[in-house]
This record gives structure tokens, C-alpha cells and sequence, in this order.
């Protein structure tokens, strides 16, 4: 590590250790949705109401209904329509994943380049975890799916800190490390202040642990492993990692990486 690296290091870890490192807010619309999703009794009709509200991301839920794994013999043009088909709880962590993109955005072009890049990969290692979650575990594929949208989220405020600082953003060498080095912690503190559910709270700084085991599989096992099929990593090591054993994946071809792969079309 580069004196660069290690200073920019001290100085972000400073500033988390101490509260100081602005964090970014999720925007009104996600909060609407997660106050909507408490209410036990909440019709869809009130929650097209809520997600209505921003039309691009209405837009996008519908799309996500249309798209290959979820489509229906009949397109779906509305969104109360596309609520009722993907069910209350379903409808409201994907909007909420989905309103998470419109935080990846920045002055820089540099900056925005690298934001585009972790989105997408993002978005691929998405959508493998549902198809993971929904083919091979009883847990749920949405709550997987948003997991995988959020892996990378503590890259974010590392590229905003990184805006601000000329020397960084000159040393793509170096920014790339930094980032690799802070975002788990930084990750876990964001979902932690954005109120994420338990289980995926703690997901970034999880997700590299390769070792870790667990008595049952869980979100963490189905990320880890879908990141290491969108990476194409090599199926020998992928299959000797603990969590393949917790997912109970097949050793052979019926886990096909290429097939997977097109899952990431669910949340485009």
C-alpha cells in the first residue's frame, strides 16, 4: 500500500470511528416505501399510491414485471397490476433497492464512471441472487436480490470523500484499493443507518469472509457465491467454499453460471 493509500485510509476510518463521514440519505420515496411496508394492512392500491409517486421508478417496477424470469403470457402496463403480481412485500424492497440507484450519481466523470461500473456489476450480482435464492433455498428472492444490489454499497461514500480529493481521483491504482479496503465497514454502517433489516445489515463486511460458516443458509452465502459466478471465478474454488455447502448447490452442470448470468436482465 502506497503512502497515498494509507493516508486516505487513516483519514476515512478516522472519520467513521468518529461519526464525521457525511453519510448519504436515502431519498423520500424509499422511506415512504418502508413506512408502507410496516403497515401490515396496507392495500395495493395505497402502495401504488406511494411508489406512484415517482413515476421513472413505477416505470421501472413494471419493466421489472415484463422481464424474462418474470414475465406472464399478458404484459403488464400498470403499475397495480405489477404490485398485485409481484405481491406487497415483494413490490417494496425491490422499489427500495431500485430507489438506491438514484444515490449513484456524481459531479466528477471520473467519479460517475466508477459509480456506473459498481452499479452495474451491482445489478448483475443482483439478479443471480434471485435466481440462486428462488431456485435452490427457501429464503426469500427479493430480500436476496436488494443484498445483492447493496454488496458494494460502501463504495459510495468512499467516491463522494473521493470528489473532494484531487490526489485520489489522480491514482486510480490507488482509489481502487482504498475502496476495496473501506467499503465493507463503511457499507455496514450505511445499511445500519438507512435501518436495513438484520440480516443484510452486516452483509458487506461479510461477503468477503470466504470461510465463514453458518448452521443454515442465509443471505450472505447466496451473495457471496452469486458475486463469484458474476466474476466467472473458477467453479472448483466457488464449490469448495463453505457456503456452497450451505446453499446445498449441485456439483454439477445443473448450476449453469451462463444461465444465471441472465438474471441480471431482472433489474435493468
Amino acid at each position: 500500500m502506497n503512502k497515498l493509500a494509507r493516508t486516505v485510509q487513516a483519514q476515512l476510518l478516522a472519520a467513521i470511528d468518529n461519526d464525521d463521514l457525511v453519510l448519504p440519505t436515502l431519498p423520500e420515496v424509499a422511506l415512504s416505501i418502508r413506512e408502507a411496508a410496516e403497515d401490515s394492512e396496507i392495500s395495493v392500491a395505497a402502495l401504488s399510491r406511494v411508489i406512484g409517486q415517482d413515476a421513472a421508478l413505477a416505470a421501472r417496477l413494471i419493466k421489472v414485471v415484463n422481464s424474462p424470469l418474470l414475465r406472464a403470457s399478458v404484459e403488464v402496463t400498470e403499475l397495480h397490476t405489477a404490485i398485485t403480481r409481484l405481491g406487497i412485500n415483494y413490490s417494496c424492497n425491490l422499489a427500495i433497492g431500485l430507489v438506491i440507484e438514484q444515490i449513484f450519481h456524481a459531479r466528477s466523470s471520473a467519479v460517475e464512471q466508477t459509480l456506473r461500473e459498481v452499479w452495474q456489476t451491482s445489478l448483475e450480482v443482483a439478479g443471480i441472487s434471485y435466481a440462486l435464492c428462488r431456485r435452490f433455498t427457501d429464503l426469500k428472492p427479493d430480500q436476496a436480490a436488494l443484498g445483492g444490489l447493496v454488496h458494494q454499497i460502501g463504495a459510495l461514500p468512499v467516491l463522494i470523500y473521493a470528489q473532494e480529493h484531487d490526489e485520489l481521483l489522480s491514482d486510480p491504482v490507488c482509489l481502487q484499493y482504498v475502496i476495496e479496503q473501506i467499503q465493507p465497514a463503511l457499507g455496514d454502517k450505511l445499511l445500519s443507518a438507512w435501518d436495513f433489516p438484520e440480516q443484510l445489515a452486516t452483509l458487506p463486511s461479510q461477503i468477503d469472509d470466504v470461510q465463514r460458516t453458518t448452521a443454515r443458509a442465509d443471505y450472505v452465502d447466496v451473495v457471496q457465491i452469486a458475486r463469484g459466478l458474476q466474476r466467472r471465478d473458477d467453479t472448483q474454488s466457488l464449490q469448495a467454499l463453505p457456503a456452497w455447502r450451505h446453499l446445498k448447490l449441485p456439483l454439477g452442470s445443473e448450476l449453469d453460471a451462463v444461465q444465471l448470468l441472465e438474471a441480471r436482465d431482472l433489474l435493468r
